[in-house]
C-alpha cells in the first residue's frame, strides 16, 4: 500500500492508504480526526466538508492521492492557541448546533465564504450552503452566525 504525505492542520501526516480512498476516510480511520463527518458519501450534504487550501471542499470526494500537496484544515485544526475561531465563537453566540452533526462542515462552509466576501449578503450565504444538508434545520442561524463573523475572520 503506497504512503502519502498529507498537510493536515498545519503538521505533515504520513499515512497508507490505496490511491482511491476518500480524503474522509484517511482523516477519520487512519489519522483519529471524527470532527469531519460522513453523510451522504456523494458530496451532496456538506458533512464532510474541510478546507483545501482555504476553500471549502467535499473530503469525500477527494482521493488521498490527489490530496497531495495541498494544505487541508478540519475543524480540529480551526481554532488557534487556545483561541476559538471567530466563526465557532459566532456558532455559539447565535445557538446555531442542535444536534451537532453537520456543524463542523457548516463552520469550515462559513469559514470558506468569509475568506473570499467576508461581508456576505443572504444570497452569498445561501449560495454557499446551496445543498446543505442540517437535518435539524438551523440555516436562519447559520446565516445570522455568518453575518455576525463577517470581517472577524
Amino acid at each position: 500500500m503506497p504512503t502519502y504525505e498529507l498537510s493536515i492542520n498545519g503538521r505533515t501526516r504520513r499515512v497508507e492508504a490505496s490511491a482511491e480512498t476518500p480524503l474522509l476516510w484517511v482523516l477519520r480511520d487512519r489519522l483519529a480526526l471524527s470532527g469531519t463527518k460522513y453523510g451522504c458519501g456523494v458530496g451532496v450534504c456538506g458533512a464532510c466538508t474541510v478546507l483545501q487550501d482555504g476553500r471549502a471542499v467535499r473530503s469525500c470526494q477527494i482521493p488521498v492521492s490527489e490530496a497531495v500537496g495541498h494544505t487541508f484544515v478540519t475543524i480540529e485544526g480551526l481554532a488557534k492557541g487556545g483561541s476559538l475561531h471567530p466563526v465557532q465563537r459566532a456558532w455559539i453566540a447565535n445557538d446555531v448546533a442542535q444536534c451537532g452533526y453537520c456543524q463542523p462542515g457548516a463552520i469550515l462552509t462559513a469559514c470558506s465564504l468569509l475568506r473570499e466576501h467576508p461581508h456576505p449578503n443572504d444570497a452569498q450565504i445561501d449560495a454557499a450552503y446551496e445543498g446543505f444538508v442540517c437535518r435539524c434545520g438551523t440555516y436562519q442561524r447559520m446565516r445570522r452566525a455568518v453575518r455576525d463573523a463577517g470581517g472577524k475572520s
